[in-house]
């Protein structure tokens, strides 16, 4: 399965079968979480046995309370992490989604049952629920192009299919508060509209952008 076919299968899923994750999963799982650490100086973690984690009455109504295992996304503090979470963790959510395995991100959790690391100088930002999920989720209703692009003049394919993309990233209750803005310089920008984790947001809708403006006929400009 390749990113694009993982973008366009993956919906969150927020009732889960009650099987642990399979032992070889795991391990590439947690060899993937290596990579995106180093890469985005970051430090997700991989809870096998999600415990507690969401036993709060808004996640068990939800259905979160039934899933085996937890992301716990933690990075060092700063004005980019959580942008960098949303980066990085989105790509483990696809890494995932090729593994046959269903998520959820979850800003809603127990962080005192999470049983995560934080050190001194980090934070924890939110949780992304994992294991197999009893369905496959639904496709969330979608903003169109017209209403989250800012460009002037005719748009090159690989912009549109940046946006395409973008347009099937998971957002905060499904809000999708943000703007993607083409420069006559063909950089691009990614404007925060606000919300409840909008700088998550932005980050899951940049991974997104750049996977399918870099698999279409041309390449992203870093703005």
């Amino acid at each position: 399965m390749s990113e694009i076919e993982a973008i366009k299968e993956r919906h969150s899923v927020r009732n889960y079968k009650p099987e642990k994750l399979h032992p070889q999963k795991v391990d590439l799982i947690k060899e993937k979480i290596d990579e995106l650490n180093t890469e985005g100086n970051l430090h997700l973690q991989l809870i096998e046995d999600a415990g507690n984690t969401y036993n709060k009455l808004l996640n068990r109504m939800a259905g979160l309370g039934t899933a085996p295992s937890v992301i716990a996304c933690v990075g060092p503090d700063d004005e980019t992490l959580e942008q960098r979470i949303g980066y990085y963790g989105e790509k483990l959510v696809l890494f995932a989604q090729e593994l046959g395995l269903n998520t959820c991100w979850a800003g809603t959790f127990n962080k005192k049952n999470i049983n995560a690391e934080v050190g001194a100088g980090s934070r924890l930002v939110i949780s992304i629920a994992i294991g197999y999920g009893q369905d496959k989720g639904k496709p969330h209703k979608s903003k169109t192009m017209e209403q989250v692009v800012e460009a002037k003049g005719e748009r090159p394919l690989w912009f549109n299919k940046g946006v395409e993309m973008a347009l099937l990233a998971p957002t905060a209750i499904n809000q999708q508060k943000f703007k993607i803005r083409l420069n006559e310089d063909e950089t691009v920008d990614f404007i925060d509209k606000g919300g409840m984790f909008s700088q998550v947001d932005l980050g899951i809708v940049r991974c997104h952008f750049e996977i399918g403006a870099e698999r279409s006929t041309g390449e992203i400009k870093k703005g």
